[in-house]
């Protein structure tokens, strides 16, 4: 068991319960998205039982995250979402420079995996235009309400699992965001239960995706990957803080991200 993988895992998880930051992201961040996606396909083969090492650990630790740190990071992004978003800023932008010493891409990279990249840039930077509301909690629970939390649990995942895009932003897209989280905080089995089937089929179908353009095209693949993780600063950017207290506490949360990076790349890379 690769059990420092829980702490991975609640980064991850952490990341996933906020709009705008993805938990596709932070596994690149960590060096661990090309892996991740290989044991999720493993996982589904006759090898199955090699890959569990690797997920056990993982699952321990976004389910934690989700389940005990979901109040605390509701609670942050309500009265300090601009600190809490600079701080994730710092941790994207910090890392970069591992990525593309990764990548490779001062001798792999050519015309086109430019063009790629600049591609990536542009498909999450563009979500930065959406507007998503976060609408109502839905209280009347129907056939119609659980295909709702169904399908948005599938594309939900299956935009959490590709860089830069948020799977939380986009059930804030689909209006079920408080919903999907406040039964996460008060357990009703029936919301978590519908939106998780969702999620792990549309995980499951996405990562087969990723993981043919990862064997038979690695090098453009990282190219459109880095791309997205650069594209979700613009997402991330929370606007310039309004007053010279925000301005402080939005610098050192920034810079608190970029150390985190910096111990991150030590570590990963």
């Amino acid at each position: 068991m690769e059990w420092k993988n829980i702490y991975r895992g609640i980064l991850m998880g952490a990341s996933d319960v906020i709009p705008g930051v993805s938990g596709g992201t932070i596994a690149v961040l960590l060096g661990i998205y090309d892996r991740l996606i290989a044991a999720i396909n493993g996982f589904l083969s006759k090898d199955w039982k090699k890959q569990l090492g690797f997920l056990v650990p993982l699952g321990i630790g976004v389910a934690t995250a989700i389940l005990l740190l979901s109040h605390v990071i509701e609670w942050l992004f309500e009265h300090y979402p601009g600190p809490t978003q600079f701080f994730f800023l710092g941790l994207i932008i910090g890392v970069l420079p591992y990525l593309f010493r990764k990548a490779e891409a001062r001798s792999t990279f050519k015309g086109r995996h430019i063009l790629l990249l600049v591609i990536g840039i542009i498909i999450v930077g563009s979500m930065f235009f959406l507007n998503a509301d976060e609408g109502a909690i839905i209280t009347q629970l129907n056939t119609t309400t659980y295909i709702l939390l169904f399908i948005s649990g599938f594309i939900a995942s299956s935009a959490m699992i590709l860089p830069g895009i948020s799977g939380s932003f986009m059930l804030l897209i689909l209006g079920v965001y408080p919903t999907v989280i406040g039964a996460i905080s008060n357990f009703q089995l029936d919301i978590i239960v519908v939106t998780g089937i969702g999620i792990v089929i549309g995980i499951v179908i996405m990562s087969k995706i990723i993981n043919y353009f990862l064997t038979h095209h690695k090098t453009a693949t990282f190219a459109v990957i880095i791309g997205m993780v650069i594209g979700s600063v613009f997402v991330v950017f929370p606007g310039w803080p309004e007053t010279p207290a925000l301005v402080l506490t939005s610098i050192v949360s920034f810079a608190g991200g970029l150390f985190v990076a910096y111990i991150l790349g030590r570590v990963e890379y």
